[in-house]
Protein backbone atom coordinates (compact mmCIF):
# COMPACT_ATOMS: atom_id res chain seq x y z
CA UNK A 1 0.00 0.00 0.00
CA UNK A 2 1.73 3.46 -1.44
CA UNK A 3 0.36 7.19 -2.05
CA UNK A 4 -2.03 8.37 -4.98
CA UNK A 5 -1.41 11.49 -6.67
CA UNK A 6 -2.60 14.28 -4.97
CA UNK A 7 -4.63 14.88 -8.61
CA UNK A 8 -7.29 11.88 -7.01
CA UNK A 9 -9.80 13.14 -4.71
CA UNK A 10 -11.23 11.04 -2.23
CA UNK A 11 -14.44 9.96 -0.78
CA UNK A 12 -14.80 10.37 2.10
CA UNK A 13 -18.51 9.45 4.16
CA UNK A 14 -18.74 8.68 7.33
CA UNK A 15 -21.74 6.87 7.81
CA UNK A 16 -23.31 4.54 10.72
CA UNK A 17 -23.84 1.24 8.55
CA UNK A 18 -26.22 2.96 5.95
CA UNK A 19 -25.55 4.98 2.83
CA UNK A 20 -22.08 7.12 2.57
CA UNK A 21 -23.36 10.57 3.00
CA UNK A 22 -20.99 13.75 2.35
CA UNK A 23 -21.31 15.02 5.91
CA UNK A 24 -19.90 12.96 8.81
CA UNK A 25 -22.45 11.54 10.66
CA UNK A 26 -20.39 11.00 14.09
CA UNK A 27 -22.05 8.86 16.64
CA UNK A 28 -20.52 9.40 19.67
CA UNK A 29 -19.01 13.01 20.79
CA UNK A 30 -15.48 13.04 18.91
CA UNK A 31 -13.38 14.81 21.48
CA UNK A 32 -14.41 13.64 24.75
CA UNK A 33 -12.92 10.59 26.28
CA UNK A 34 -15.41 7.88 27.48
CA UNK A 35 -14.16 8.06 30.54
CA UNK A 36 -14.99 11.59 31.05
CA UNK A 37 -18.78 11.17 30.37
CA UNK A 38 -20.90 11.59 33.13
CA UNK A 39 -22.75 7.60 33.91
CA UNK A 40 -25.96 9.60 33.18
CA UNK A 41 -25.34 10.12 29.28
CA UNK A 42 -27.94 9.03 26.88
CA UNK A 43 -28.47 5.60 25.85
CA UNK A 44 -26.83 4.66 22.68
CA UNK A 45 -28.77 3.69 19.60
CA UNK A 46 -28.26 0.67 17.32
CA UNK A 47 -26.66 1.93 13.85
CA UNK A 48 -29.43 1.60 11.46
CA UNK A 49 -30.50 -2.23 10.85
CA UNK A 50 -27.89 -3.23 13.37
CA UNK A 51 -29.13 -5.04 16.48
CA UNK A 52 -28.01 -7.80 19.71
CA UNK A 53 -30.36 -10.23 20.40
CA UNK A 54 -30.20 -13.10 22.71
CA UNK A 55 -32.42 -15.59 22.42
CA UNK A 56 -32.80 -19.08 24.71
CA UNK A 57 -34.83 -22.81 23.53
CA UNK A 58 -34.69 -26.31 23.30
CA UNK A 59 -33.32 -28.78 19.91
CA UNK A 60 -35.95 -31.66 19.95
CA UNK A 61 -34.71 -34.49 21.99
CA UNK A 62 -32.71 -32.59 23.80
CA UNK A 63 -33.04 -31.75 27.86
CA UNK A 64 -30.97 -29.00 28.21
CA UNK A 65 -31.67 -25.08 26.87
CA UNK A 66 -29.60 -23.38 24.37
CA UNK A 67 -28.29 -19.39 24.50
CA UNK A 68 -27.94 -17.83 20.93
CA UNK A 69 -26.19 -14.36 21.01
CA UNK A 70 -26.79 -13.45 17.60
CA UNK A 71 -25.19 -9.27 16.42
CA UNK A 72 -26.91 -8.28 13.42
CA UNK A 73 -25.76 -5.23 10.90
CA UNK A 74 -26.01 -4.70 6.88
CA UNK A 75 -23.15 -6.32 5.21
CA UNK A 76 -20.12 -4.20 4.58
CA UNK A 77 -18.41 -6.32 1.88
CA UNK A 78 -18.60 -4.74 -1.64
CA UNK A 79 -19.81 -7.96 -3.54
CA UNK A 80 -22.78 -8.19 -1.02
CA UNK A 81 -25.43 -6.07 0.05
CA UNK A 82 -28.08 -6.76 3.20
CA UNK A 83 -27.73 -7.59 6.47
CA UNK A 84 -25.50 -10.18 8.21
CA UNK A 85 -25.63 -11.63 11.33
CA UNK A 86 -22.48 -13.36 13.49
CA UNK A 87 -23.49 -15.86 16.50
CA UNK A 88 -22.43 -17.82 19.18
CA UNK A 89 -24.64 -20.47 20.71
CA UNK A 90 -23.71 -22.73 23.86
CA UNK A 91 -25.40 -25.51 26.06
CA UNK A 92 -25.07 -25.95 29.76
CA UNK A 93 -21.76 -27.02 29.39
CA UNK A 94 -20.72 -23.73 28.64
CA UNK A 95 -19.05 -24.99 24.81
CA UNK A 96 -19.21 -22.17 22.03
CA UNK A 97 -19.84 -22.54 18.62
CA UNK A 98 -19.72 -20.29 16.03
CA UNK A 99 -22.87 -19.49 13.27
CA UNK A 100 -22.55 -16.94 10.40
CA UNK A 101 -25.52 -15.75 7.86
CA UNK A 102 -26.28 -16.40 4.43
CA UNK A 103 -28.20 -13.54 2.09
CA UNK A 104 -31.74 -14.46 3.37
CA UNK A 105 -35.30 -13.16 3.37
CA UNK A 106 -36.16 -10.09 5.53
CA UNK A 107 -38.32 -12.22 7.92
CA UNK A 108 -35.78 -15.18 8.22
CA UNK A 109 -32.18 -15.91 8.64
CA UNK A 110 -30.31 -19.01 7.49
CA UNK A 111 -27.09 -20.13 9.65
CA UNK A 112 -24.31 -21.86 9.07
CA UNK A 113 -22.77 -23.34 11.89
CA UNK A 114 -19.12 -23.90 11.05
CA UNK A 115 -17.67 -25.73 14.40
CA UNK A 116 -15.96 -28.99 13.09
CA UNK A 117 -17.49 -30.80 16.10
CA UNK A 118 -20.61 -30.55 13.98
CA UNK A 119 -19.00 -32.15 11.21
CA UNK A 120 -18.09 -28.63 9.26
CA UNK A 121 -14.97 -28.25 7.67
CA UNK A 122 -12.36 -28.15 4.38
CA UNK A 123 -14.55 -31.25 3.20
CA UNK A 124 -17.34 -31.34 5.89
CA UNK A 125 -20.92 -30.08 5.29
CA UNK A 126 -21.58 -27.10 7.83
CA UNK A 127 -25.32 -27.99 9.37
CA UNK A 128 -27.33 -24.94 7.95
CA UNK A 129 -30.11 -23.29 10.89
CA UNK A 130 -33.04 -22.46 9.21
CA UNK A 131 -34.88 -19.90 11.19
CA UNK A 132 -37.93 -17.65 10.63
CA UNK A 133 -38.91 -14.78 12.56
CA UNK A 134 -42.75 -15.19 14.84
CA UNK A 135 -44.76 -12.35 15.45
CA UNK A 136 -43.98 -12.61 19.10
CA UNK A 137 -40.30 -12.01 18.34
CA UNK A 138 -39.02 -15.55 18.84
CA UNK A 139 -37.55 -17.34 16.26
CA UNK A 140 -38.84 -21.34 15.23
CA UNK A 141 -37.08 -23.70 12.33
CA UNK A 142 -34.40 -25.71 12.48
CA UNK A 143 -30.83 -26.41 13.41
CA UNK A 144 -29.58 -28.92 11.10
CA UNK A 145 -32.26 -31.59 11.22
CA UNK A 146 -34.21 -30.63 14.35
CA UNK A 147 -36.56 -28.50 15.23
CA UNK A 148 -35.86 -25.32 17.06
CA UNK A 149 -37.82 -22.51 18.80
CA UNK A 150 -35.95 -19.56 20.49
CA UNK A 151 -37.70 -17.17 22.52
CA UNK A 152 -36.33 -14.16 23.53
CA UNK A 153 -34.18 -14.03 26.65
CA UNK A 154 -33.09 -11.21 29.20
CA UNK A 155 -29.64 -11.41 30.94
CA UNK A 156 -29.50 -11.11 34.48
CA UNK A 157 -28.04 -7.70 35.91
CA UNK A 158 -29.19 -5.82 33.24
CA UNK A 159 -25.97 -5.79 30.79
CA UNK A 160 -26.74 -5.37 27.21
CA UNK A 161 -25.39 -3.93 24.16
CA UNK A 162 -25.98 -1.11 21.34
CA UNK A 163 -24.50 -2.14 18.20
CA UNK A 164 -22.61 0.70 16.61
CA UNK A 165 -21.45 0.84 12.63
CA UNK A 166 -19.22 2.81 10.89
CA UNK A 167 -18.05 2.09 7.20
CA UNK A 168 -16.06 4.43 4.41
CA UNK A 169 -14.73 4.27 1.16
CA UNK A 170 -11.70 6.31 -0.96
CA UNK A 171 -11.73 5.33 -5.35
CA UNK A 172 -9.11 4.67 -6.66
CA UNK A 173 -9.76 6.51 -10.10
CA UNK A 174 -12.02 9.56 -8.76
CA UNK A 175 -13.04 10.16 -12.22
CA UNK A 176 -14.80 6.31 -13.07
CA UNK A 177 -16.63 6.33 -9.13
CA UNK A 178 -19.07 3.86 -10.87
CA UNK A 179 -16.20 1.38 -12.06
CA UNK A 180 -13.23 2.67 -9.81
CA UNK A 181 -11.95 -0.28 -6.78
CA UNK A 182 -11.58 1.10 -3.85
CA UNK A 183 -10.34 0.95 -0.42
CA UNK A 184 -13.19 -0.02 2.06
CA UNK A 185 -13.36 0.18 5.78
CA UNK A 186 -15.38 -0.73 8.30
CA UNK A 187 -16.14 -1.40 11.83
CA UNK A 188 -18.73 -2.62 13.85
CA UNK A 189 -18.80 -2.04 17.90
CA UNK A 190 -20.53 -3.22 20.80
CA UNK A 191 -21.27 0.05 23.15
CA UNK A 192 -22.28 -1.56 26.43
CA UNK A 193 -25.94 0.31 27.90
CA UNK A 194 -27.74 -1.20 31.61
CA UNK A 195 -25.85 -2.69 34.15
CA UNK A 196 -24.07 -0.65 37.20
CA UNK A 197 -22.82 2.77 36.00
CA UNK A 198 -19.37 2.47 37.30
CA UNK A 199 -18.85 -1.31 35.84
CA UNK A 200 -20.19 -0.34 32.58
CA UNK A 201 -17.99 2.73 32.24
CA UNK A 202 -15.23 0.66 32.37
CA UNK A 203 -16.19 -2.04 30.73
CA UNK A 204 -17.08 0.54 27.79
CA UNK A 205 -12.97 1.11 28.06
CA UNK A 206 -11.55 -1.94 28.25
CA UNK A 207 -13.32 -2.68 24.86
CA UNK A 208 -12.90 0.63 23.42
CA UNK A 209 -8.98 -0.40 24.06
CA UNK A 210 -9.23 -4.05 22.76
CA UNK A 211 -11.28 -3.01 19.75
CA UNK A 212 -7.85 -1.03 19.27
CA UNK A 213 -5.75 -4.07 19.97
CA UNK A 214 -4.10 -2.57 23.15
CA UNK A 215 -2.68 -4.45 25.40
CA UNK A 216 -2.34 -2.36 28.37
CA UNK A 217 -5.51 -1.24 30.68
CA UNK A 218 -3.29 1.79 31.04
CA UNK A 219 -3.71 2.96 27.34
CA UNK A 220 -5.55 5.92 26.66
CA UNK A 221 -9.30 5.76 25.74
CA UNK A 222 -10.30 7.21 21.90
CA UNK A 223 -13.68 7.46 20.99
CA UNK A 224 -15.58 5.07 18.98
CA UNK A 225 -15.61 7.89 15.94
CA UNK A 226 -12.62 9.24 16.64
CA UNK A 227 -10.83 5.95 16.64
CA UNK A 228 -13.06 5.28 13.16
CA UNK A 229 -11.39 8.18 11.79
CA UNK A 230 -7.62 7.32 12.55
CA UNK A 231 -7.94 3.52 11.50
CA UNK A 232 -9.94 5.53 7.93
CA UNK A 233 -6.98 7.81 7.59
CA UNK A 234 -4.30 5.04 7.86
CA UNK A 235 -5.82 2.92 5.60
CA UNK A 236 -6.72 5.66 2.72
CA UNK A 237 -3.15 7.61 3.37
CA UNK A 238 -2.01 3.92 2.42
CA UNK A 239 -4.32 3.23 0.05
CA UNK A 240 -3.13 6.46 -2.02
CA UNK A 241 0.23 5.55 -2.49
CA UNK A 242 -0.53 2.30 -3.13
CA UNK A 243 -2.29 3.88 -6.28
CA UNK A 244 -0.44 6.87 -6.85
CA UNK A 245 2.54 4.07 -7.89
CA UNK A 246 0.43 2.40 -9.91
CA UNK A 247 -0.84 5.22 -11.99
CA UNK A 248 3.03 6.43 -12.54
CA UNK A 249 4.56 3.19 -13.42
CA UNK A 250 1.61 1.21 -15.13
CA UNK A 251 -0.31 2.30 -18.45
CA UNK A 252 -4.05 2.51 -17.38
CA UNK A 253 -5.30 -0.73 -19.60
CA UNK A 254 -2.88 -3.12 -17.08
CA UNK A 255 -3.39 -1.47 -14.15
CA UNK A 256 -5.27 -4.49 -11.77
CA UNK A 257 -8.50 -3.91 -10.55
CA UNK A 258 -9.94 -6.33 -8.49
CA UNK A 259 -6.62 -7.07 -6.56
CA UNK A 260 -7.48 -3.39 -5.71
CA UNK A 261 -10.53 -3.53 -4.09
CA UNK A 262 -8.60 -3.27 -0.47
CA UNK A 263 -10.65 -4.26 2.71
CA UNK A 264 -10.11 -3.80 6.18
CA UNK A 265 -12.99 -4.78 8.29
CA UNK A 266 -13.76 -5.29 12.58
CA UNK A 267 -16.31 -6.29 13.90
CA UNK A 268 -17.43 -7.50 17.26
CA UNK A 269 -19.74 -11.01 18.66
CA UNK A 270 -20.85 -11.97 22.13
CA UNK A 271 -19.01 -15.38 22.71
CA UNK A 272 -20.37 -16.38 26.20
CA UNK A 273 -22.43 -14.12 28.67
CA UNK A 274 -23.49 -15.95 32.05
CA UNK A 275 -23.21 -14.43 35.68
CA UNK A 276 -20.14 -12.21 36.12
CA UNK A 277 -18.32 -13.31 32.87
CA UNK A 278 -18.55 -11.98 29.63
CA UNK A 279 -16.59 -13.14 26.70
CA UNK A 280 -16.57 -11.54 23.46
CA UNK A 281 -14.31 -12.01 20.08
CA UNK A 282 -13.05 -9.24 18.22
CA UNK A 283 -12.77 -10.57 14.54
CA UNK A 284 -10.94 -8.66 11.72
CA UNK A 285 -10.49 -9.05 7.70
CA UNK A 286 -7.70 -7.61 6.06
CA UNK A 287 -7.57 -7.94 1.95
CA UNK A 288 -4.48 -5.85 0.57
CA UNK A 289 -4.22 -7.86 -2.87
CA UNK A 290 -2.78 -11.02 -3.45
CA UNK A 291 -4.49 -13.85 -3.15
CA UNK A 292 -6.79 -13.73 -0.59
CA UNK A 293 -7.36 -11.60 2.47
CA UNK A 294 -6.32 -13.00 6.17
CA UNK A 295 -9.20 -13.28 8.72
CA UNK A 296 -8.61 -13.25 12.41
CA UNK A 297 -10.49 -13.75 16.29
CA UNK A 298 -9.34 -12.16 19.51
CA UNK A 299 -11.15 -13.88 22.19
CA UNK A 300 -11.67 -11.68 25.44
CA UNK A 301 -13.12 -12.12 28.50
CA UNK A 302 -14.23 -9.86 31.11
CA UNK A 303 -15.18 -9.56 35.28
CA UNK A 304 -18.39 -8.20 35.27
CA UNK A 305 -18.19 -7.62 39.02
CA UNK A 306 -15.32 -4.96 37.71
CA UNK A 307 -15.55 -4.36 33.89
CA UNK A 308 -12.22 -5.42 33.74
CA UNK A 309 -10.68 -7.30 30.95
CA UNK A 310 -8.89 -11.33 31.99
CA UNK A 311 -6.14 -11.72 29.64
CA UNK A 312 -4.12 -15.26 29.63
CA UNK A 313 -2.21 -14.47 32.99
CA UNK A 314 -4.96 -13.41 35.15
CA UNK A 315 -6.68 -16.65 33.87
CA UNK A 316 -3.93 -19.15 34.52
CA UNK A 317 -1.08 -20.33 36.80
CA UNK A 318 2.59 -20.29 36.18
CA UNK A 319 2.20 -23.91 36.19
CA UNK A 320 -0.56 -24.15 33.25
CA UNK A 321 2.08 -23.47 30.50
CA UNK A 322 3.73 -27.29 31.24
CA UNK A 323 0.34 -28.79 31.36
CA UNK A 324 -1.57 -27.47 28.60
CA UNK A 325 -0.10 -28.42 25.67
CA UNK A 326 -0.98 -32.19 25.85
CA UNK A 327 -4.84 -31.51 26.97
CA UNK A 328 -4.19 -28.78 24.02
CA UNK A 329 -3.02 -32.10 21.78
CA UNK A 330 -5.92 -34.72 22.79
CA UNK A 331 -8.76 -32.02 22.21
CA UNK A 332 -7.59 -30.70 18.65
CA UNK A 333 -6.68 -34.43 17.02
CA UNK A 334 -10.70 -35.04 16.35
CA UNK A 335 -11.25 -31.35 15.12
CA UNK A 336 -8.43 -32.08 12.45
CA UNK A 337 -9.31 -35.53 11.19
CA UNK A 338 -6.62 -37.21 13.51
CA UNK A 339 -7.16 -40.34 15.48
CA UNK A 340 -5.93 -40.90 19.26
CA UNK A 341 -2.23 -40.58 19.31
CA UNK A 342 -1.81 -40.18 15.92
CA UNK A 343 1.12 -37.50 15.75
CA UNK A 344 -0.03 -33.90 15.29
CA UNK A 345 1.66 -33.06 12.64
CA UNK A 346 0.28 -35.03 9.74
CA UNK A 347 -2.63 -32.66 10.18
CA UNK A 348 -0.48 -29.80 11.60
CA UNK A 349 2.02 -27.50 11.03
CA UNK A 350 3.64 -28.69 14.89
CA UNK A 351 4.16 -31.44 16.44
CA UNK A 352 3.95 -30.35 19.89
CA UNK A 353 0.94 -28.43 20.53
CA UNK A 354 1.62 -24.37 21.58
CA UNK A 355 0.09 -22.72 23.88
CA UNK A 356 -2.10 -19.42 22.83
CA UNK A 357 -2.58 -16.98 24.97
CA UNK A 358 -5.38 -15.71 22.55
CA UNK A 359 -8.06 -17.24 25.03
CA UNK A 360 -11.38 -16.81 26.13
CA UNK A 361 -13.89 -18.24 29.24
CA UNK A 362 -17.23 -19.87 29.47
CA UNK A 363 -18.31 -21.22 32.60
CA UNK A 364 -17.98 -24.64 31.17
CA UNK A 365 -14.10 -24.43 30.33
CA UNK A 366 -11.60 -21.95 28.06
CA UNK A 367 -11.32 -21.98 24.26
CA UNK A 368 -7.95 -21.30 22.53
CA UNK A 369 -7.96 -19.36 19.10
CA UNK A 370 -5.39 -20.64 16.71
CA UNK A 371 -5.26 -18.27 13.97
CA UNK A 372 -4.38 -19.27 10.53
CA UNK A 373 -0.47 -20.47 9.99
CA UNK A 374 -0.58 -20.49 13.59
CA UNK A 375 -0.85 -23.80 13.65
CA UNK A 376 -2.39 -24.98 10.77
CA UNK A 377 -2.68 -24.37 6.86
CA UNK A 378 -4.98 -20.88 5.36
CA UNK A 379 -7.77 -23.67 4.13
CA UNK A 380 -8.27 -25.06 7.35
CA UNK A 381 -8.52 -21.71 8.90
CA UNK A 382 -9.08 -20.54 12.63
CA UNK A 383 -8.73 -23.63 14.90
CA UNK A 384 -10.70 -23.28 17.87
CA UNK A 385 -9.84 -25.57 20.67
CA UNK A 386 -12.21 -25.96 23.59
CA UNK A 387 -11.26 -27.58 27.00
CA UNK A 388 -13.75 -28.31 29.96
CA UNK A 389 -13.51 -26.41 33.10
CA UNK A 390 -13.40 -30.46 34.68
CA UNK A 391 -9.66 -30.41 32.56
CA UNK A 392 -8.42 -27.06 33.25
CA UNK A 393 -9.91 -26.39 36.59
CA UNK A 394 -6.37 -27.28 38.62
CA UNK A 395 -4.97 -24.34 36.22
CA UNK A 396 -6.68 -21.75 36.95
CA UNK A 397 -6.53 -18.16 39.03
CA UNK A 398 -8.72 -18.55 42.12
CA UNK A 399 -11.66 -15.82 42.61
CA UNK A 400 -11.69 -15.93 38.78
CA UNK A 401 -16.05 -15.12 37.37
CA UNK A 402 -16.73 -18.96 36.53
CA UNK A 403 -20.52 -18.89 37.62
CA UNK A 404 -22.38 -21.55 36.16
CA UNK A 405 -25.67 -21.22 36.01
CA UNK A 406 -28.78 -19.59 34.21
CA UNK A 407 -28.71 -15.57 34.82
CA UNK A 408 -30.40 -16.07 31.42
CA UNK A 409 -34.57 -16.00 31.55
CA UNK A 410 -37.03 -16.33 29.05
CA UNK A 411 -39.29 -13.60 28.87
Amino acid sequence: MKRLSSACALLLGLAACHSQTSQPAATEAADVPQAARPATAPPVADSPGAAYRVYRGLLAGQADSLTLHLVTAPQPRYDTHGPSSQGSYYGADGHPYQLSSQPSAPDSLVLNDYSPEHGAGPTGQAPTWRLRRQPDGSLAGTAGTQAVRLRPAALAGGLGFAVRCFTDSLAAYPKEPATSPKARLYVQALVPTGGPAAVRQTLQNSLLRDLRGDTLASAPVVALDKLFRQQRDTLFTSYRDEVAELVKTMPADERPSATLNYEEQTSTQVLYQGGDLLSLGFFTYSYSGGAHGMNTTTGASYDLRTGRRLRYDDIFLPAAQAQLPALLAQAVRPLVGLKPGEPLDRALFVKQMPVTRNVFLTAGGVEFIYQPYDIASYAQGEVRVFLPLAQVRPLLRQGLPLLAGGTVAAR
